[in-house]
C-alpha cells in the first residue's frame, strides 16, 4: 500500500509538472525530443512524431528534453529550437512546470473541500488555554489556564489554527510568547518541545475541548438512553468538562450505575442518563458509542466556496513553507524537520489507508511544496534557470557557457547537500536504523 500510494502521488505530481513544460514548449513552437517520467534506463517508450514518451527506472523526477535546449547541444539555428526563442518565451516554458503544480494543489484541495469534511470546532477560536498536556513546557514556563496567547515572536496568532502554524517549525528554538492574563499583557520566552518522529514544535497547551459522540451502536446503552451522533458531552456525573481520557475512565468505572451526562445538541443543553454495561465479564463498562476527543463542525461548501477555501488553505500552507525556508537560513527552524522520499512514502501509505480524501489532501500539500521549491533561485531547479535568464536580461547579454556551468555546478552541490540532509533525516526516523547510529 505504501509503495503504490507513493508511486501514485509522485507519478501524478511529476506528470503534471513536466506536462506544464511540454505544453508551453509546444505552444510556442519548440520541438520536444523526450517526455520522460523518471530518470535513468527507459522501461517503456513510445515515439509519436518528433517526441519520445517514456517511463524510466528511477521514479524520483522526470524531464522534458527540448531541441537546442543547452548551449553545448548541436544547434542548427532552426526556429523550433529552445535557445532560438526569446527570453520571454523561454521564461514561459520554464515557469509552467511549477505553475502547474501550484494549480494542481488548488484544484485538488478544492475537490477535497467540496466533498465536505468535519473539522475541530476550536481551530477558529481565540487561543485561550484550557488545559495542559503531560510535561507541558508551556506550563513549566509559567503559562496558566485562562491565559490568552496573542502573539508568537511578535506575530499575531488570532486562532488555534494560526498558533499551530506558528509553533510547528519552532521545535528546540526559543520563542517569545505574548499573552493576556486578567486583562494585562505579559510575555515570556519558552522553547517548544519536539513531538513525534517529524519533530514538530509543541508548547503542550490545549483549548477547552469537549468530547463528541461520533457513532452510537444500535441496542447499546447509549442508544437506549437516547444519545445521538454529534452530541457534545459537557459533564459526566458530578464532574464538569471532562476531557476524553477522563470521560472514558468515568464510563468504565460506572458499570451498572446510572450515569447522568450533560450534553449539547443543536445548541441546546439537556441531560441524558445512561447505564454503562459490562460485557463478557470484563472489569470495564461500556456504553456502546464511539467518542472522539473534540467537538467538530461540519463544512459542506458549494463549488465557489470550496475554491475560495482552497485558496485560503494553500495560502496558509505557502506562508508556512516560506517561514520554514527562511527559518533554515536564520536557524529558527531545525533541518531535522525536512522530509525526503522515504518520509513522503510513509505519509502516502498512512494517507492511503485513511482513504482517498486523505491521500488527495496530502497530494495537494506536496504539490504546493514542489511548485514553490522549484521556483527557488537555485541553479539546476526551474527557478535557478529563470534567475539566470533574468540576470542575462539585466546584463543585456548571454553569459558564457563556462559561467553557466559554474552556476549550475554550485546549484547541483547545494541540491546534493539538501538531498543528503533529507535522506539522513528520513533514515533516522526509522527506529532500527537510528539504534545503529552511535551519536543519536
Amino acid at each position: 500500500m505504501t509503495i503504490l500510494a507513493f508511486l501514485f502521488v509522485l507519478g501524478v505530481l511529476i506528470f503534471v509538472h513536466e506536462l506544464g513544460h511540454f505544453l508551453m514548449a509546444r505552444r510556442i513552437g519548440v520541438r520536444v525530443l523526450t517526455f520522460s517520467l523518471g530518470f535513468g534506463p527507459k522501461l517503456v517508450n513510445i515515439k509519436r512524431g518528433d517526441t519520445e514518451y517514456c517511463i524510466s527506472l528511477i521514479p524520483l523526477g522526470g524531464y522534458v528534453k527540448m531541441a537546442g535546449e543547452n548551449p553545448e547541444d548541436t544547434r542548427t539555428g532552426a526556429p523550433d529550437e529552445f535557445l532560438s526563442k526569446g527570453k520571454w518565451q523561454r521564461f514561459q516554458v520554464l515557469v509552467m512546470g511549477p505553475v502547474m503544480n501550484l494549480l494542481l494543489a488548488l484544484v485538488v484541495m478544492a475537490v477535497v473541500l467540496y466533498q465536505g469534511a468535519q473539522a475541530p470546532a476550536f481551530e477558529k477560536d481565540p487561543v485561550v488555554i484550557g488545559t495542559f498536556t503531560q510535561n507541558s513546557v508551556g506550563a513549566a514556563a509559567g503559562l496558566k489556564a485562562g491565559d490568552r496567547v496573542t502573539m508568537i515572536d511578535g506575530k499575531s496568532v488570532a486562532t488555534w489554527d494560526q498558533f499551530s502554524l506558528a509553533i510547528l517549525p519552532k521545535a528546540g528554538r526559543q520563542v517569545v510568547v505574548s499573552y493576556i492574563r486578567d486583562g494585562r499583557p505579559h510575555e515570556l520566552t519558552v522553547t517548544p518541545a519536539a513531538q513525534g518522529k517529524y519533530e514538530m514544535g509543541d508548547l503542550g497547551i490545549q483549548p477547552t475541548i469537549h468530547p463528541e459522540v461520533d457513532e452510537v451502536n444500535p441496542g447499546a446503552p447509549a442508544d437506549e438512553a437516547g444519545l445521538q451522533k454529534g452530541d457534545v458531552v459537557l459533564a459526566a456525573g458530578s464532574e464538569r468538562g471532562p476531557a476524553y481520557d477522563r470521560l472514558i475512565d468515568i464510563i468504565r468505572a460506572s458499570g451498572g450505575k446510572p450515569l447522568p451526562l450533560e450534553i449539547k445538541r443543536g445548541g441546546k443543553l439537556q441531560t441524558i442518563t445512561v447505564v454503562p454495561r459490562q460485557v463478557n465479564g470484563s472489569e470495564y463498562a461500556i456504553i456502546g458509542a464511539q467518542i472522539r476527543a473534540f467537538e467538530t463542525i461540519t463544512v459542506n461548501p458549494g463549488a465557489f466556496e470550496a475554491i475560495r477555501l482552497s485558496i485560503k488553505k494553500n495560502w496558509e500552507w505557502a506562508s508556512l513553507i516560506v517561514q520554514t525556508l527562511v527559518g533554515l537560513f536564520t536557524h529558527e527552524t531545525s533541518v531535522k524537520q525536512l522530509m525526503g522520499p522515504v518520509a513522503i512514502a510513509d505519509l502516502s501509505g498512512a494517507a492511503a489507508q485513511a482513504g482517498w480524501i486523505s491521500l488527495l489532501s496530502l497530494m495537494s500539500m506536496i504539490s504546493l511544496n514542489l511548485g514553490m521549491l522549484n521556483l527557488m533561485p537555485i541553479p539546476v531547479l526551474d527557478g535557478g534557470h529563470i534567475f539566470i535568464l533574468a540576470l542575462e536580461g539585466l546584463a543585456r547579454r548571454d553569459f558564457s557557457i563556462r559561467a553557466k556551468e559554474k552556476m549550475l555546478l554550485a546549484g547541483f552541490v547545494l541540491l546534493l547537500m539538501l538531498m543528503v540532509t533529507v535522506i539522513y533525516n528520513d533514515l533516522m526516523r526509522i527506529q532500527w536504523i537510528e539504534k545503529l547510529v552511535p551519536w543519536r
